[in-house]
């Protein structure tokens, strides 16, 4: 029996994503819904914030005001203090996918992801890259290569981000230069390469991991939400699985470390990743535990 107690925060949903602690409180985004949530402290999730496009990762300037990554169109947005909804930075030129998951840095520097290929209308696997957007909204791409860049966080010391790689079967990670550019990408756990093998079901099948979200602790490790095999992981720099969490017959599709001692694990479940699945039916629903060692790093 495991030693985890799962609690439902909310439920009633399509699929979560994005899930973040911020100011006291979980902030998560619904793709199909194109809604951005913060739990109130009744435990009543309230939209905040429509995204028409979808939206995805989520992050805070240092003077407040939000940053939501929208999927179709490749924009990230941002949410005045006054309430109006303005575009960020266009990254269109950047992706040749759906933007995803993004990372905004204590200094305000966010970096995004994107799928690289047209996941939902079956296409073949191809790579992406990591686009780094400033502050003032101009961008550049930092990364190539990524086998689908997803969860990311950054380092307690601002020195490092890791990174989640899809359908790479790795976690990999940068240093960040001065400049907010990346450095040469490294392995912060593998578990087998899988080349460059265009058959997305023939890379999900050689896999040993999916990681999706991702979480960074005090103690340097990582939970990630193992799409695979419906578990949360915490995992060492190396490769080493410390924990597993459960989620059958659910999967998990991203985590965050919050709550008010830092050591609640929220996670995003579903029954599956499927587009028209997940649109027809309410299913999504958030799930949360508490782990011995609290959050680290950003978010």
């Amino acid at each position: 029996m495991s030693k985890y107690s799962l609690e439902v925060v909310v439920d009633g949903f399509h699929y979560l994503e994005g899930p973040r602690w911020h100011k006291g409180a979980l902030w998560f985004v619904d793709f199909y819904t194109q809604g951005v949530y913060r739990v109130n402290d009744e435990g009543v999730a309230e939209k905040k914030v429509h995204i028409e496009q979808q939206p995805s990762g989520l992050g805070w300037l240092p003077d407040g005001r939000m940053l939501i990554v929208s999927m179709k169109d490749r924009k990230v947005m941002r949410l005045e203090d006054n309430g109006e909804l303005v575009v960020h930075a266009d990254i269109w030129q950047h992706c040749a996918g759906h933007a995803n998951d993004m990372v905004v840095a204590p200094n305000g520097d966010a970096y995004v992801g994107n799928f690289g290929f047209d996941l939902m209308g079956g296409a073949d696997y191809k790579s992406a890259g990591l686009v780094l957007i400033k502050p003032d909204g101009s961008s550049q791409l930092v990364a190539e290569g990524l086998a689908f860049a997803n969860g990311m966080v950054i380092s307690a010391d601002q020195k490092t981000l890791i990174v989640n790689e899809l359908f790479g079967n790795k976690i990999s990670q940068f240093a960040i230069n001065e400049d907010g550019t990346l450095g040469d990408k490294r392995d912060f756990a593998s578990f087998g390469e899988l080349g460059d093998e265009p058959n997305l079901g023939v890379r999900i099948g050689n896999a040993k991991i999916l990681p999706d979200g991702l979480a960074l602790d005090a103690e340097g490790a990582v939970w990630i939400a193992d799409t695979l095999n419906q578990r949360a992981v915490r995992i060492a720099e190396g490769g080493e699985i410390l924990e597993t969490i459960d989620t059958a017959p659910e999967g998990v599709f991203a985590v965050a470390l919050g709550g008010a001692e830092g050591n609640t694990l929220f996670m995003c479940a579903a029954p599956d990743w499927d587009e028209a699945a997940r649109k027809a039916e309410t299913k999504g629903r958030m799930l949360a535990v508490s782990v011995e060692v609290g959050h680290a790093g950003t978010p």
